[in-house]
């Protein structure tokens, strides 16, 4: 499935500008009754959807899952993520040009000015590949409206040691691999391209070190540094769950453990509860966990191959209404 949304904007949706950039939202009809429900309101929560590399907020398979979305809670608000307005194009040309931290900004500045999501008590949200990585970091940066449920799939949490193979005539996608292969570590290229901003080289201690001092974006939302942002492990662990899934036969991200957040050197693979990340607490993903809030879950087949059933399941587990199963459901998924 290429990652997914409604090709309908909503009229009230509001439109930011920042750095240049323009970002809007396509979503499903809004629900009837107001979303600033009480616990016992039956309004579901609204869905935010971030997709991934090389796809648009308007693309087929973003309107099949919010079509799902609305079939398993009906009258879900759905609402994806766009980094160029209306323009199908420039929202692709933005998932491989730009900076992360940029356009985070701007999302964070167009969710909380929302006239819906920034009334809702919460939003849940769904991260398709490095859609998943990006809201997290809305999650752990700004987090208004919060997130209180995070999905995402096959998304490269602890980074990617490989670059992805681009289709035939996929210019846009050879054009940036391109300068990504030729100085990952510049100021220009980690300011300018966004796969170079989740590139982690866990090979050697200087390569590390390297990736420590000039990564835009991974290093900082990982808290990898040894100044540590307490709001970013807050923020995550006031999440009431976060469900990692992961391709197993992933060839695209690389490795596709990442999706887990486990360390992967070679042959050498570090679940994330053995990580030092963990045992400190970096991120709030032990304090998560300890409430039952982590789901390690994976799926056969290749990146981005997921079944109507996975997400229908999924969706009637950790989304609807504030008061849903969801909220009473702390199964921690053992691996």
């Amino acid at each position: 499935m290429r990652s997914p949304i409604s090709t309908n904007f909503l009229a009230a949706a509001a439109a930011v500008v920042l750095a240049g950039q323009a970002l809007a939202a396509a979503s499903t009809p809004p629900p009837s009754s107001s979303s600033s429900s009480s616990d016992d309101d039956d309004t579901p929560l609204p869905v935010v959807i971030w997709h991934g590399l090389g796809d648009s907020f308007d693309g087929e398979g973003i309107q099949h899952v919010a079509d799902l979305a609305d079939a398993v809670h009906p009258g879900t608000f759905v609402y994806s993520i766009s980094l160029a307005g209306s323009d199908s194009s420039g929202d692709r040309s933005a998932t491989f040009f730009g900076n992360v931290t940029q356009q985070l900004d701007a999302v964070c500045a167009l969710l909380a000015a929302h006239p819906l999501l920034s009334t809702a008590p919460a939003v849940d949200a769904i991260g398709f590949s490095q859609g998943g990585q990006f809201l997290r970091g809305y999650v752990e940066r700004c987090n208004f409206p919060p997130v209180r449920n995070l999905i995402t799939f096959g998304s490269q949490h602890n980074g990617i040691v490989e670059f992805k193979a681009c289709g035939p005539s996929d210019w846009l996608c050879k054009g940036a691999m391109a300068l990504l292969r030729f100085n990952t570590w510049s100021s220009f290229v980690q300011n300018r391209l966004v796969p170079a901003q989740y590139y982690r080289d866990p090979s050697s201690a200087p390569a590390y070190d390297t990736y420590l001092d000039a990564s835009n974006f991974l290093a900082d939302i990982n808290n990898e540094r040894p100044l540590k942002n307490e709001t970013y492990k807050k923020n995550i662990a006031s999440l009431e769950n976060i469900v990692l899934y992961m391709f197993e036969d992933d060839t695209t991200v690389i490795p596709r453990r990442t999706a887990w957040f486990d360390e992967v050197n070679g042959t050498d693979i570090t679940p994330l509860r053995e990580r030092r990340m963990y045992k400190e607490d970096w991120l709030g993903l032990r304090a998560l966990d300890r409430k039952g809030g982590i789901h390690f879950r994976s799926i056969t087949g290749e990146h981005m191959q997921i079944s109507d059933e996975v997400l229908n399941d999924t969706m009637a587990e950790f989304f609807g209404p504030v008061k849903s199963k969801a909220a009473d459901m702390f199964e921690s998924d053992e691996l």
